[in-house]
């Protein structure tokens, strides 16, 4: 079958995609975006989270018929999906409209990205060139990339997180990112910079 989406504000058309096939599998392999990681596929780890429609998603569990005619943000466009967040408020272009309800960036709004000037699009598929986000900054800050295999997966969660709750307590934290595995830290250093983006996206305000 031939699926029809958005990925990072890129229309993508994935052809010859078999009934069994995840949108892992089609990101990774297909549109060659290898942010988000394959490692249980279970669902398990959050290696492979990606944004579905602004909800964080394990992509593995993900059939790919199932994301036609909706809007993924992957690693690749976190950067860029944030900068249109701050742009146009929460969701994107969302704050135009009265709101999304709390789901993130539009499918129309995440279409809109590719209508600011040229390079953008390509910029917001490989995530080259783009200046990074408050999240990406803090984990680089706070030392909390180790391997990096799991980062991916964690940076996605925390964004979506920051989003809904600006000033997230410890708990909060960790119960959003409960379903993010890491094998090399103890995640002090992940909390502390989920903290530091917070405090700066509150500074920002």
């Amino acid at each position: 079958m031939r699926v029809n989406f958005t990925v990072n504000g890129r229309q993508q058309e994935a052809d010859d995609v078999w009934e069994g096939e995840s949108l892992l599998y089609v990101l990774r392999e297909r549109l060659g975006l290898p942010g988000s990681k394959n490692a249980c596929e279970q669902g398990e780890c959050g290696s492979c989270t990606v944004r579905l429609d602004g909800v964080p998603v394990c992509s593995c569990l993900v059939a790919a018929g199932q994301v036609e005619g909706r809007d993924v943000v992957t690693v690749e466009g976190l950067a860029e999906f944030s900068k249109q967040r701050d742009e146009h408020g929460h969701g994107g272009a969302c704050g135009t409209g009265g709101g999304c309800g709390g789901k993130g960036v539009s499918l129309d709004a995440a279409k809109q990205w590719q209508a600011h000037g040229p390079g953008r699009a390509a910029d917001s598929q490989t995530g080259e060139g783009v200046e990074l986000s408050t999240v990406q900054q803090a984990f680089i800050d706070a030392g909390a990339v180790q391997c990096g295999f799991c980062t991916p997966g964690l940076l996605i969660q925390a964004d979506a997180l920051l989003e809904e709750n600006s000033s997230p307590s410890d708990q909060d934290i960790r119960e959003a990112l409960s379903g993010n595995l890491c094998r090399c830290t103890g995640y002090e250093k992940i909390l502390d910079a989920v903290r530091l983006a917070a405090a700066r996206q509150g500074e920002a305000v």
